[in-house]
């Protein structure tokens, strides 16, 4: 098992370079995450000051044989006025023959720090599957030990944790995930850059631009631990308090990158994203990645699909819309 899991690493590996996007090293990665931030940050759980539940199916490189596409389910439960959160999470991942899942749990707790401001902590633990499908490889060699004849699978604890600061116009967080579990996985010789620990740093503001106008700046830098650091730069447009547009820009960094062709950090992408509150409680979401690198012309683009729904109606008319 412990050379099916050293193959399984590195078809991954393989996938990353081959294709010039680095999720497939790296925790799952999602355009629209800033209208969820429980895929980022544990202690985003109750910040939206109601319960909500909301479900994203991605699908990267669509077309493309064995693409990853990835599929989760958050709840994120308000608690004490927002002064605290809990929430769950399942996610269900996959590559080729390899298939990850995940549940987690999740508890935030926020202090006043102002007026209007806040300061949260946040963690989340559960346990992670991963699974490789044997049935799905084309061997050159039939009679191969080393490729399974079925499904097989190990389990890894795992353990969230992170800090979120919000006020009226502004909002900071810093997170890490995977802070146990590798071990697990190292006993078995699992060559998984998918488990090291991810780190994420993200910041942003709200600007009214007119009445019926506000713009919304924000960033995302991630590291893998493996590979070059993502940055996302983003731009979204609120119109009418129900309509969000806008795009990402996304690109690599050398900031840990660790033996790999310099041409690496080259890549990039280019999210349009849109983002619509069909009824007061009913948000829909859509994105398209297009690539703007060296393989741009596969013409395997990714798409991202979201629906939210809040259990009690969305509030916009507050003094302080929880845009973020």
């Amino acid at each position: 098992m412990k050379n099916i899991f050293r193959v399984f690493g590195f078809l991954l590996v393989l996938n990353g370079l081959g294709f010039g996007l680095t999720e497939a090293q790296q925790l799952p990665q999602f355009s629209q995450y800033m209208f969820n931030g429980l895929h980022i940050n544990p202690a985003y759980a109750g910040y939206k000051g109601e319960h909500y539940i909301q479900s994203t199916y991605r699908s990267q490189w669509a077309g493309l044989p064995g693409a990853p596409t990835t599929f989760t389910v958050t709840a994120d439960l308000s608690a004490n006025e927002g002064l605290m959160g809990f929430g769950a999470s399942i996610l269900a991942d996959e590559q080729g023959p390899a298939k990850t899942s995940s549940g987690l749990l999740t508890y935030a707790y926020r202090i006043q720090t102002g007026s209007a401001s806040f300061l949260g902590f946040g963690i989340s633990g559960g346990v992670t599957e991963y699974a490789i499908d044997g049935s799905m490889f084309n061997p050159n060699d039939f009679d191969d030990g080393e490729i399974p004849e079925g499904r097989i699978n190990l389990f890894t604890p795992n353990l969230n944790t992170g800090v979120f600061f919000h006020s009226p116009d502004f909002y900071a967080g810093f997170s890490a995930y995977n802070l146990i579990g590798r071990k697990s996985l190292e006993d078995e010789a699992v060559a998984l850059a998918y488990h090291n620990v991810h780190y994420y740093l993200t910041a942003g503001g709200l600007l009214p631009l007119s009445e019926q106008v506000q713009f919304k700046p924000s960033f995302l830098l991630r590291n893998g631990g493996s590979g070059p650091s993502n940055l996302d730069l983003n731009g979204m447009f609120l119109f009418m308090d129900r309509i969000w547009a806008g795009a990402s820009y996304r690109t690599n960094l050398k900031i840990g990158q660790n033996d790999l062709p310099d041409g690496l950090s080259s890549r990039n992408a280019v999210a349009l994203i849109l983002e619509l509150f069909a009824t007061e409680k009913l948000r829909l979401g859509y994105a398209y990645d297009v690539q703007t690198n060296a393989f741009s012309g596969l013409r395997n683009n990714s798409h991202e699909i979201s629906l939210g729904y809040y259990i009690s109606p969305r509030k916009v008319n507050m003094n302080n819309p929880r845009w973020f």
